[in-house]
């Protein structure tokens, strides 16, 4: 079967998306391809169709588990066997999945990075009938990237296990030294990127700068028809503003990691099928959605980054119809994105204090822990210790990112059970115990695939069958996991610590002032892309982001909102980027009159010069004083 009739088989699709055809031959004949899509331009298949076309199994490393779960899901609806390990499982579950790998028919494997460099993995590669090596989040192997973590460099050593396997970088968002860096640090045998241009015609930029954004808000609600989502950095604005919404006649919830998985799923479930209108989220939502037909998405708040703003305005417009994302943005504004980026990056020796806070917490003892996962509680943390909740945090993602822990914000894991017991050996248990007879009798009925590995079970559904209550049937469980007959996976719905090695002395752990230094320092820069990004006015949108990934484009989009209002003036590009460079560094410097800037500027076409100067005062860059002196509007850049 070739690789068109799997995608018809499988995904119902007739023809492939822009560029994947291209990253399935490349890799179809053995080469190295870093391929660069845009969110929403379909990376899941590049790799999917190959893996599937191949003989053997294909591993996929993600550092997202909830979007390896979804994966997974996905695939099984289609009828392809998936399989995740990732950290959080425990040896068993972990056993049965390597099990189901090297003597079952999975075609996928997803691992998260942590998990490369563990003996258990190394150990069975010679086992696994590798095909193909699908890297996702490809940019988390850059120092230079926006989400760098130190357990994707694990990636390096299965190239010496596996000389012969080709490797299928993805991303979708990296700077010119991203891309190269990436090549370079999963040793690229030739350097071979094939990428879609970055450039997005439906999607409409606009910036403005709002003192009232929620009436503003609230007008384009009203004005602009469709689905979307409204980003904002803290979950007590996300209520806030949903709650907003609602008081004013528009269909709203909120999303944020510190709801449980439950009402998670819940909200997600209802605006993915329309029957809500607006999501107002933190950036938890978002990463695996596909939603076709969201027309816009609104930030309140000033990204981190413009890796991550344009990864979550992409997700507007993905039908290809027009589509808008918008950024509202206070003088304030400004101010709290430098005070967030110094909250993430605290002192190098608080960071060692909620380390070592963090295993009294637990009660390990120095030297264990490795592997071990525990339920996680901030706010209770925090307190216990002392702590700012946001410094504790940020502490937390920092020791993440060297490897010493793993932080997962609520992924949701069902109540499952696995029978241990062979079928010999549990007829034997039955009878000599006969209080368990009924109950096991029951789960074999009612739930196939015991035997062979965690099946999903619901308890309420027990306990109706038993007359009985949950918590009744979760002891009953509890009983025969002791007893050794059955594997019992309680439901997990809170955040989860995970030691990704064993607890270390204070003195042993080793925090580089260089590397500290120097991630600061490029987190820095990022900043500062975006403040430039939000401040200009004599830019298109849409160029300034493209260049910001290395993508050079000619012609203004004609439609952000610096090329609305600059069409208005009726001067050309060249010309208007002409007059802000010589006008604007006078204008900053001084107040002067109209003649005298004339005369400074000494341009022969004195029509257009004025034609420029009445729009950028019509647009408040240029203001005037009480003494008709014109000077610029620094606030505003």
């Amino acid at each position: 079967m070739d690789i068109k009739q799997l995608l018809i088989q499988y995904w119902g699709y007739s023809n492939f998306r822009p560029k994947q055809e291209e990253i399935i031959h490349s890799i179809m004949v053995g080469k190295d391809t870093l391929a660069l899509l845009p969110t929403g331009g379909g990376k899941s298949i590049t790799y999917q169709i190959p893996g599937l076309k191949m003989d053997g199994l294909c591993l996929v490393i993600t550092p997202l588990i909830a979007l390896m779960k979804d994966q997974v899901a996905n695939l099984k609806k289609r009828k392809i066997e998936a399989i995740a390990i990732y950290s959080g499982m425990n040896s068993y579950e972990t056993d049965i999945a390597w099990n189901q790998c090297t003597h079952g028919n999975a075609k996928f494997l997803y691992l998260s990075p942590e998990r490369l460099s563990s003996p258990s993995f190394i150990n069975r590669i010679p086992k696994l009938n590798v095909n193909l090596i699908a890297v996702d989040e490809a940019h988390c192997i850059s120092q230079w990237g926006y989400d760098f973590r130190p357990s994707y460099l694990n990636i390096n050593e299965l190239r010496a296990y596996l000389p012969k396997v080709p490797v299928l970088a993805l991303t979708a968002t990296a700077t010119t030294d991203v891309v190269k860096d990436i090549q370079d640090k999963l040793q690229f045998k030739k350097h071979n990127v094939i990428w879609q241009t970055f450039n997005r015609s439906n999607l409409v930029y606009f910036v403005s700068f709002e003192e009232d954004k929620m009436g503003t808000l609230l007008r384009m609600m009203n004005k602009q028809d469709g689905s979307g989502i409204i980003y904002v950095r803290s979950r007590r604005k996300t209520a806030e503003i949903a709650t907003f919404l609602v008081k004013n006649s528009i269909s709203a919830v909120h999303y944020h990691a510190g709801l449980n998985s439950g009402e998670r799923d819940r909200r997600q479930a209802d605006w993915m099928s329309g029957e809500v209108r607006i999501m107002v989220a933190t950036n938890a939502f978002g990463m695996g959605i596909d939603k076709p037909d969201v027309s816009f998405v609104v930030h309140l708040d000033l990204p981190d980054n413009l890796e991550a703003y344009f990864q979550e305005a992409g997700r507007a417009g993905r039908d290809q119809q027009k589509a808008f994302a918008v950024l509202l943005w206070e003088k304030a504004d400004i101010s709290d994105l430098h005070k967030n980026f110094e909250l993430s990056y605290p002192p190098v020796e608080t960071i060692k204090n909620v380390y070592q806070a963090l295993g009294n917490y637990y009660r390990l003892a120095v030297g264990s822990g490795k592997g071990e996962s525990f339920d996680f509680d901030l706010i209770d943390f925090s307190h216990n210790y002392n702590f700012q909740s946001k410094i504790a945090y940020n502490s937390l993602k920092f020791l993440e990112r060297e490897s010493y822990v793993l932080l997962n914000e609520g992924v949701h894991s069902p109540t499952r059970v696995h029978i241990r017991m062979t079928g010999n050996d549990l007829y034997k248990f039955q009878v000599a115990n006969s209080r368990y007879d009924i109950f096991i009798k029951f789960l074999l009925r009612t739930y196939s695939g015991m035997f062979d590995g965690l099946v999903r079970i619901s308890l309420s559904q027990i306990a109706k069958a038993f007359n009985s209550d949950s918590k009744q049937v979760h002891l009953m469980l509890e009983s025969l996991h002791k007893l050794e007959v059955i594997d019992y996976q309680p439901e997990k719905t809170k955040p989860q610590i995970t030691y990704l090695d064993e607890r270390l002395p204070l003195n042993d752990l080793r925090i580089s002032p260089e590397v500290y230094k120097n991630r600061k320092a490029v987190a820095k820069n990022r900043v500062k892309s975006v403040i430039e990004y939000t401040t200009t006015v004599n830019k298109c949108r849409n160029q300034l982001l493209l260049a910001y990934f290395g993508e050079a484009i000619g012609t203004r989009c004609g439609k952000c909102d610096v090329c609305l209002l600059r069409n208005k003036s009726d001067l050309s590009e060249l010309e208007f980027d002409y007059v802000v460079d010589i006008v604007k560094p006078i204008l900053s410097s001084k107040h002067i009159p109209l003649e005298e800037l004339l005369y400074e500027v000494n341009w022969d076409d004195v029509n257009n010069l004025l034609a420029a100067i009445s729009w950028l005062r019509d647009n408040d860059k240029i203001r005037e004083d009480d003494q008709h002196r014109l000077y610029w509007n620094l606030n505003i850049d």
